[in-house]
Protein backbone atom coordinates (compact mmCIF):
# COMPACT_ATOMS: atom_id res chain seq x y z
CA UNK A 1 0.00 0.00 0.00
CA UNK A 2 2.42 2.42 1.09
CA UNK A 3 4.81 1.43 -2.57
CA UNK A 4 1.41 2.55 -4.47
CA UNK A 5 1.09 5.55 -2.57
CA UNK A 6 4.60 6.66 -2.74
CA UNK A 7 4.48 7.57 -6.79
CA UNK A 8 1.90 9.71 -6.51
CA UNK A 9 2.39 14.05 -6.25
CA UNK A 10 -0.99 14.94 -4.39
CA UNK A 11 -2.68 13.24 -1.80
CA UNK A 12 -6.20 13.59 -0.04
CA UNK A 13 -6.41 11.50 3.64
CA UNK A 14 -10.12 11.37 5.08
CA UNK A 15 -11.03 9.97 8.13
CA UNK A 16 -13.99 8.36 8.62
CA UNK A 17 -16.78 8.94 11.78
CA UNK A 18 -17.61 6.33 13.90
CA UNK A 19 -17.89 3.79 11.09
CA UNK A 20 -18.19 0.40 13.25
CA UNK A 21 -21.90 1.95 14.07
CA UNK A 22 -23.13 2.14 10.81
CA UNK A 23 -22.63 -2.11 10.30
CA UNK A 24 -25.90 -3.75 11.47
CA UNK A 25 -25.57 -6.86 13.38
CA UNK A 26 -28.67 -9.27 12.30
CA UNK A 27 -31.23 -9.61 14.62
CA UNK A 28 -30.59 -13.52 14.88
CA UNK A 29 -26.52 -12.36 16.07
CA UNK A 30 -26.98 -9.81 18.87
CA UNK A 31 -27.37 -12.06 21.40
CA UNK A 32 -24.03 -12.72 20.87
CA UNK A 33 -23.00 -9.47 21.26
CA UNK A 34 -24.81 -9.11 24.67
CA UNK A 35 -23.13 -7.43 27.76
CA UNK A 36 -24.42 -6.88 31.47
CA UNK A 37 -24.22 -3.89 33.24
CA UNK A 38 -25.70 -2.98 37.09
CA UNK A 39 -29.05 -1.21 34.98
CA UNK A 40 -29.15 -4.95 33.21
CA UNK A 41 -28.66 -6.74 30.26
CA UNK A 42 -28.64 -5.37 26.80
CA UNK A 43 -26.91 -6.60 22.95
CA UNK A 44 -25.39 -4.63 20.58
CA UNK A 45 -28.08 -3.69 17.53
CA UNK A 46 -24.41 -2.15 15.46
CA UNK A 47 -21.82 -3.35 15.65
CA UNK A 48 -19.21 -1.91 18.19
CA UNK A 49 -15.55 -1.73 18.15
CA UNK A 50 -15.54 -3.60 21.33
CA UNK A 51 -16.34 -7.07 19.88
CA UNK A 52 -13.81 -9.53 18.61
CA UNK A 53 -14.17 -9.66 14.79
CA UNK A 54 -15.19 -6.25 14.55
CA UNK A 55 -11.92 -4.81 12.77
CA UNK A 56 -11.89 -6.96 10.68
CA UNK A 57 -15.20 -7.08 9.78
CA UNK A 58 -14.83 -3.12 9.16
CA UNK A 59 -11.78 -3.65 6.91
CA UNK A 60 -14.56 -6.46 4.81
CA UNK A 61 -17.19 -3.85 4.52
CA UNK A 62 -14.99 -1.15 3.14
CA UNK A 63 -13.14 -3.29 0.96
CA UNK A 64 -16.39 -4.63 -0.19
CA UNK A 65 -17.90 -0.82 -0.76
CA UNK A 66 -14.48 0.56 -2.46
CA UNK A 67 -13.55 -2.55 -4.10
CA UNK A 68 -13.67 -0.62 -7.95
CA UNK A 69 -11.49 2.41 -6.44
CA UNK A 70 -8.89 0.60 -4.42
CA UNK A 71 -5.35 0.26 -5.85
CA UNK A 72 -6.40 2.28 -8.89
CA UNK A 73 -7.35 5.53 -7.06
CA UNK A 74 -7.61 5.45 -3.05
CA UNK A 75 -6.32 2.63 -0.52
CA UNK A 76 -7.82 2.16 2.34
CA UNK A 77 -7.28 0.91 6.03
CA UNK A 78 -10.18 0.42 8.18
CA UNK A 79 -11.86 3.95 8.37
CA UNK A 80 -8.70 5.91 7.06
CA UNK A 81 -8.64 6.64 3.33
CA UNK A 82 -5.92 7.86 1.09
CA UNK A 83 -6.61 9.24 -2.59
CA UNK A 84 -3.89 10.24 -4.57
CA UNK A 85 -3.06 11.73 -8.23
CA UNK A 86 0.11 12.59 -9.91
CA UNK A 87 -1.63 15.70 -11.14
CA UNK A 88 -3.69 18.33 -9.29
CA UNK A 89 -6.53 17.27 -11.57
CA UNK A 90 -6.59 14.02 -11.82
CA UNK A 91 -6.35 13.84 -7.72
CA UNK A 92 -9.43 16.23 -7.50
CA UNK A 93 -11.44 13.88 -10.20
CA UNK A 94 -10.67 10.90 -7.75
CA UNK A 95 -11.38 12.73 -4.54
CA UNK A 96 -15.07 13.62 -6.14
CA UNK A 97 -15.52 9.74 -7.59
CA UNK A 98 -14.75 8.89 -4.12
CA UNK A 99 -17.13 11.28 -1.81
CA UNK A 100 -19.97 10.59 -4.64
CA UNK A 101 -20.11 6.73 -2.98
CA UNK A 102 -19.50 8.37 0.17
CA UNK A 103 -22.91 9.88 -0.77
CA UNK A 104 -24.19 7.41 -2.03
CA UNK A 105 -23.63 4.98 1.12
CA UNK A 106 -24.32 7.55 3.87
CA UNK A 107 -21.17 7.20 5.00
CA UNK A 108 -19.71 10.06 7.49
CA UNK A 109 -15.99 11.76 7.32
CA UNK A 110 -14.65 13.73 10.22
CA UNK A 111 -14.02 16.79 8.39
CA UNK A 112 -11.75 18.16 11.16
CA UNK A 113 -8.79 15.12 10.62
CA UNK A 114 -9.25 15.51 6.98
CA UNK A 115 -6.49 16.63 4.77
CA UNK A 116 -7.19 17.64 1.09
CA UNK A 117 -4.97 17.86 -1.65
CA UNK A 118 -1.68 18.00 0.23
CA UNK A 119 1.61 16.83 -1.50
CA UNK A 120 2.54 14.79 1.73
CA UNK A 121 1.05 12.87 4.72
CA UNK A 122 1.36 9.95 7.46
CA UNK A 123 0.06 6.57 6.35
CA UNK A 124 0.44 3.86 9.03
CA UNK A 125 3.16 6.07 10.61
CA UNK A 126 5.31 6.46 7.71
CA UNK A 127 5.59 9.47 5.94
CA UNK A 128 4.51 9.46 2.31
CA UNK A 129 4.86 11.73 -0.85
CA UNK A 130 6.27 11.54 -4.38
Amino acid sequence: MLERLANHSFFCFLDGYSWYHHISIHPEDQSKATFTCPYGTYAYRRMSFALCNAPASLQRCMMSIFLDMIEDIMEVFMDDFSVYGNTFGHCLQNLNKVLQRYQEKDLVLNWETCHFMVCEGMVLGHRVSK
